[in-house]
């Protein structure tokens, strides 16, 4: 008599079954309703990633920042920024408001962390942060970079 190969009752097929479930409570949870606070929000500012033939550019959108805040390393061609605002002190809304029907602006820490690709120059980045952007740029190694070979007519 022929067997099934597998059977749903296997220990592999409930492993199946709950990363599905995770998934669907993940996928269809709503970030942006009330009922979820500010403080179990995560807000983390969009970036820009470009190159050219001989540097990296990173434009990271962050309005309101304090640029004394910002916290920028590299480890492993990993950077890592990270900052954070206090919105309540710039409003001062202790002293006008007692409540809100919506709140949009950010107010707590973030932390982002871009890979890099491989043969940049480390020691050679600079940052610079204004209108709210941070601008960071980082050379490539001499050898990556791209060269014109000039093709010679004998």
């Amino acid at each position: 008599m022929l067997r099934p190969w597998f059977s749903l009752s296997d220990p592999i097929w409930q492993d199946f079954d709950r990363l599905n479930r995770e998934m669907e409570r993940i996928f269809n949870e709503n970030y942006f309703s009330p009922t979820v606070s500010s403080s179990q929000r995560v807000a983390i500012p969009a970036v820009n990633i470009g190159e050219t033939a001989d540097k990296i550019y990173i434009y990271l959108f962050a309005p309101g920042l304090d640029p004394k805040d910002l916290d920028l390393t590299i480890e492993k061609n990993m950077l890592t920024i990270s900052a954070g605002r206090d919105t309540s002190k710039e409003l001062e809304e202790d002293k006008k408001v007692t409540g809100y029907y919506r709140k949009e602006r950010f107010s707590g820490r973030f932390r982002r962390v871009i890979a890099l690709p491989e043969g940049l120059d480390t020691s050679s980045i600079d940052a610079k942060y204004s209108n709210g952007i941070l601008a960071v740029t980082i050379n490539k190694k001499e050898e990556e970079q791209t060269k014109k070979i000039e093709v010679k007519v004998s």
